[in-house]
């Protein structure tokens, strides 16, 4: 047994495997003997941890198998880390988990002992952590068979979870692994663990379950999605490309077939091509078939790569961007190549001529090739549920998702809530598996799952008050003590503010009150985590029950964390700041605000917003970076928008905060998360915006009319991003100003139109995640704002570029310069700063609202158009 860097025995020969299993089985002995307090508590640390590394395990994976995207094996290792901690962080696993006195029954869970774990190299690492983390919530230990081809990514991934659940009290040996795996060493360690978790090749679960111990394995998958004349066809095509496209189509549940009915072919077909697809010609079909297969197997060259790539591989020539590579088929016999599970961007398309022909051809596709994984059907689920039924009854597959992307359905609780999130899914007897369901904790049946497509409670949050009107501070501040009566005050400010005597506006109605403050007036233009702490720190000392944020977004942001680490001290920041898929589903739950401390703001110039959302950006003082943090809790109990403390903004601060306020209501109309309750608040505040915008830029304090409508715009476009999020820009713009102290406001005029541009795309290659969302919909979206503020055109397209030229002349007249050198940041700090921002941009919060998904490389030719003015043609070569 060799030793690596860090002093753990490398497992790498049978004797050396043997010893492992007895480390790892004391250690699950001991790990047996722990309450559900210490499950949890290691549950939650190695989940967070793989979170925490999400991108650098994806980057790891893609480099290591040259198989798949980067940025969506992103997706897969925070979904493995958050979906799964999620679906299971309240689940009883230790002791009596179930009782029932009038019966007299309970249930104890008790862990099955040491679990070998086969893992794919289609998915090396966020297998790993799903695979990991069901193994610490149930007590059991684990040692992980990686695949060849990928086992410094997958033993990367699973050292990660190891050491974070060690350092939350686990034993040492927890999770263990095989260093250099071989056929000869993953027989072994299925032989002697007490149960298999095999995930991969046919060969391999056959293996499985025939190393004569309890395996959960999966079979394959070859997923047909049948097209009915009734179905969406828009949604139906989009959410098929969406699906096949993740990760190049290695998710097991991908689409494989599409069976399209024939009143409706010519019209599918059209959308497919307008979705960037490529539709081989007979002989270009016949070249790809033969790449497909090599002697009756899958093509390991063609799996999770581009379409352009495969259809290099059989000499095909097409576009470069070409998102799935079609073939045009009529056999559905296990003989015709097409017909067969691909895992890569390409599908087989058959035209039936009728509903009853769809089905026996999906039918004969599952029986052929993928019996007891999953099918797809598109069809109006209302006024056709009997072809829903029909369709349930004939298909033998375990997961039958309805109007979904497969990929994301099959694998759960994207976009359908009540079906468990899986990275492993069981094809029942069907497929020789002995789970019928994605793999949990029992599985002694086999289990029909009809998953049909829902979208998810949507939200409208404001703070419980909020006051406006010129003038309104002193009245609105009496409820301090007539209605809230509190009795301790903390101000928060910013030392021009504080000099200037701007907060005598608070501190004569406190005094009159005869309620005693504190001030703190060491907030900068960016705050940081330090100056928060400095905050929190006296207000331990003052004891308020009531603080108030008077200032900028810099004031209210810095007050924000103070107010969290006031009430709880023991909260972690980088906890805080991790970025989530979904709000209500993060790893992290933030702590309950309120129970010391009333939270008011009160904002001096009108951009941000923050007086009305649950954000904050806060700086790292150590590394530079920001951080936009988001929860509700962050939300303050009350606003007051007093347009005389607006009225002296000068004319750069006018500028900056009325074109970010401007952004945050064009980002959070096109948002994903997008609904009727944001729309009307973004609409009014870009009408204000353009309105008055201009006329506070020059006449400042004398415009008190334009004054108070743009403190309402700010606002309004507040509330409206509080609840749909936003988008792209601001991610970029975060990463902008962090890196090359760019006003924020700035930074977002910089790059607002070209991202509006990118936006636009009717077939990106990738589309933003969200089940309200069904398909590529900015154009009409940035239409609905330009007609609303006055302009027109006779197509969308001309409304749409009258409306860029519209905020170009808007930035103009305001003093936004063309691009981000005109601002002084140099071609050599840009330049060496500019992949760092790429990706820290890439993985900003706001990014996952954005109606188009970004690759990184979309991000820096961005970025770089908004430096030069356009993209270097070396860089669009690239």
């Amino acid at each position: 047994m060799n030793q690596t860097e860090n002093n753990r025995p490398l497992v790498d020969g049978v004797p050396a495997l043997e010893r492992k299993l007895e480390e790892v089985r004391r250690a699950q002995e001991q790990f047996a003997t722990f309450s559900q307090e210490q499950v949890d508590r290691i549950f939650q640390a190695a989940a967070l941890a793989a979170n925490h590394a999400r991108l650098p395990l994806a980057k790891m994976a893609v480099e290591e198998t040259g198989m798949g995207v980067v940025e969506d094996k992103v997706i897969k290792n925070n979904y493995a880390a958050e979906y799964i901690y999620n679906a299971y962080k309240h689940t009883k696993t230790c002791g009596i988990i179930e009782q029932d006195p009038a019966y007299g029954t309970m249930r104890i869970a008790e862990p099955i002992g040491v679990v070998a774990a086969v893992i794919p190299t289609t998915n090396p690492t966020s297998t790993a952590i799903f695979k990991s983390l069901i193994c610490l919530k149930t007590r059991n230990a684990i040692i992980i068979s990686p695949h060849p081809r990928a086992k410094k990514s997958t033993i990367a991934a699973a050292k990660i979870v190891l050491d974070a659940a060690v350092k939350a009290g686990a034993p040492e040996n927890i999770i263990g692994w095989i260093d250099v795996p071989s056929l000869e060493m993953t027989n072994t360690l299925m032989q002697e663990a007490d149960i298999i978790l095999a995930t991969g090749g046919p060969g391999m679960v056959r293996a499985a379950y025939s190393s004569g111990k309890p395996a959960l394995g999966v079979g394959a998958g070859n997923t047909p999605a049948v097209i009915d004349a009734s179905a969406d066809i828009q949604k139906a095509v989009n959410s098929i490309v969406h699906s096949k496209t993740f990760d190049n189509g290695m998710i097991c549940a991908s689409e494989q077939s599409v069976i399209v009915d024939t009143g409706i072919y010519d019209t599918v077909r059209k959308e497919f091509q307008k979705r960037g697809c490529y539709f081989l010609t007979p002989e270009e079909t016949e070249k790809v078939r033969k790449t497909i297969l090599i002697n009756g197997a899958l093509n390991s060259k063609i799996v999770g790569q581009r379409a352009a790539a495969i259809a290099g591989l059989a000499g095909v020539t097409i576009p470069q961007e070409t998102r799935v590579l079609i073939g045009e088929v009529t056999s559905v016999d296990i003989s015709e190549e097409f017909a067969h599970e691909k895992l890569s961007p390409v599908l087989a398309m058959y035209r039936s001529e009728n509903f009853e022909q769809a089905v026996a051809y999906a039918d004969q596709l599952i029986r052929d090739g993928g019996y007891g994984h999953t099918a797809s059907l598109y069809v109006d689920e209302v006024n056709h549920r009997e072809k829903i039924d029909q369709f349930a009854a004939r298909m033998k597959a375990c997961r039958i998702v309805i109007n979904t992307p497969s990929s994301h359905g099959g694998i759960g609780d994207l976009y359908n809530f009540n079906l468990a999130p899986s990275l492993t899914l069981g094809c029942g007897s069907w497929g020789g598996n002995s789970v019928s369901e994605n793999v949990g904790v029992k599985h002694l049946l086999n289990i029909k799952t009809v998953a049909e497509r829902r979208e998810n409670m949507l939200w409208f949050r404001t703070p419980q008050k909020v006051y406006f009107k010129k003038g309104c501070l002193p009245v609105a501040l009496r409820e301090i003590e007539e209605v809230l009566h509190r009795k301790r005050a903390f101000l928060v400010t910013d030392e021009f503010l504080f000099k200037s005597g701007k907060m005598s506006c608070i501190t004569e109605p406190l005094q009159k009150m005869g309620i005693p403050y504190q001030v703190f007036s060491d907030v900068q233009s960016d705050p940081t985590l330090a100056c928060a702490k400095e905050g929190a720190e006296l207000m331990r000392s003052f004891q308020p029950d009531v603080i108030i944020a008077l200032g900028g977004g810099s004031a209210m942001d810095a007050a924000k964390i103070m107010w969290v680490l006031y009430e709880h001290p023991d909260a972690d920041f980088a906890d805080m700041a991790m970025r989530f898929l979904d709000i209500r589903k993060r790893t992290y739950e933030f702590p309950e605000m309120g129970e010391k401390a009333y939270f008011i703001a009160v904002p001096t110039s009108s951009g941000t917003g923050s007086e009305v959302t649950p954000f904050a950006v806060i700086t790292d003082e150590a590394t530079g970076a920001k951080y936009p943090l988001a929860d509700y809790q962050l939300l303050p109990n009350m606003a007051i928008i007093d347009t005389d403390l607006m009225m002296s903004q000068p004319r750069g601060l006018t500028a900056a905060s009325g074109i970010d306020a401007m952004v945050h209501a064009l980002e959070a109309y096109a948002s994903v998360m997008a609904t009727d309750f944001t729309d009307g608040l973004a609409l009014k505040a870009l009408k204000n915006i353009f309105t008055y915008l201009p006329e506070c830029y020059e006449n400042g304090e004398h415009a008190p009319v334009a004054r108070e409508k743009m403190a309402n715009a700010s606002t309004m476009a507040g509330m409206a991003f509080a609840n749909a999020f936003l988008g792209v820009c601001h991610s970029m713009a975060h990463k902008l100003g962090a890196f090359h102290h760019l006003p924020h406001g700035v930074a977002n005029a910089l790059l607002i139109t070209d991202i509006m541009r990118y936006n636009i795309a009717d077939a990106p290659q990738k589309m933003g995640t969200f089940s309200q969302y069904p398909y590529p919909n900015a154009l009409p979206r940035y239409c609905e704002c330009a007609r609303f503020v006055g302009v027109n055109g006779s197509t969308d397209e001309e409304v749409f570029e009258n409306f860029l030229v519209k905020i170009e002349e808007l930035k103009a007249r305001v003093g936004i310069k063309k691009t981000i050198r005109d601002y002084g940041v140099t071609e050599e700090a840009f330049l060496a700063t500019l992949d760092d921002m790429c990706e820290q941009a890439f993985d900003d919060q706001c990014t996952g609202a954005n109606p188009r998904y970004p690759l990184i490389s979309e991000i820096k030719a961005m970025y770089l158009k908004a430096f030069y003015g356009e993209v270097p043609a070396e860089a669009a070569e690239a």
